[in-house]
């Protein structure tokens, strides 16, 4: 005999759906090693990576109390 498979009720299947979206907000699928891997997705904000969105938004003063030298442009039109 075969084992009757019971159907979701419309709650399990709202909660099962919300789930798998959260999932996807949070992890990506990548190849490692020959291998399909789940990662966590890098953070973003307003759609842009927080490095990138760092180089266009701060002002040097941000990036020398926050140690984050490197960073800083120099201006090359001192006269």
């Amino acid at each position: 005999m075969t084992k009757v498979k019971k159907k979701l009720t419309t709650v399990q299947k709202r909660a099962k759906k919300a789930a798998k979206a959260e999932m996807q907000e949070k992890y990506m699928w990548v190849f490692m090693n020959g291998k399909q891997v789940r990662v966590k997705r890098p953070s973003m904000i307003e759609g842009t990576d927080v490095d990138e969105y760092l180089q266009l938004n701060a002002d040097p003063m941000w990036f020398h109390e926050n140690e984050m030298w490197e960073k800083i442009k120099e201006d090359e039109d001192i006269s």
